[in-house]
């Protein structure tokens, strides 16, 4: 049987502020990031399993994406907990705003990595990661891949 790889799109705005940076982008400012997820697999054959012909079912994606991507980082202000931002997250924490701390610079490159780690540990055993990319702007991303890792 043939590998396919499908491809499912999510989108979400997320704030950041790049700490150290030398550019505008040390301020707190947003993104509507887009997010490709490809995954690569053989369609079951079985013809009595309900999702036969498919690698997997896009609803079964789309949940472990949502759980581990979309719904923590929408809406959120991401900063990286190894930095003064930590004072900034607390204050804006404690006036009801969703902040979250990682533990790496929050850009597009980082947060790939961040997101790659997260969706292989959910992907069932016959599917594997083959890439994700993250938008930033219509003009700026950053690609993961399994074959480069």
């Amino acid at each position: 049987m043939s590998n396919i790889r499908i491809t499912k799109q999510f989108s979400f705005e997320t704030g950041h502020a790049l700490y150290g940076y030398d550019g505008k982008c040390k301020n707190v400012h947003g993104h509507s990031y887009r997010l490709d997820v490809t995954v690569v697999g053989h369609p079951i054959t079985d013809s009595s399993n309900v999702k036969f012909g498919m690698v997997i079912d896009f609803t079964d994606l789309k949940k472990i994406i949502k759980e581990e991507i979309v719904t923590v980082f929408d809406h959120a202000t991401v900063f990286n907990k190894n930095t003064p931002h930590v004072e900034l997250a607390k204050e804006l924490s404690d006036r009801g705003h969703n902040v979250l701390l990682v533990d790496y610079q929050p850009t597009s490159e980082m947060m790939v990595i961040d997101f790659a780690q997260k969706i292989k540990k959910r992907l069932p055993k016959t599917i594997q990661l083959h890439s994700l990319k993250l938008q930033e702007t219509a003009t700026s991303f950053a690609e993961w891949y399994a074959s480069d890792n």
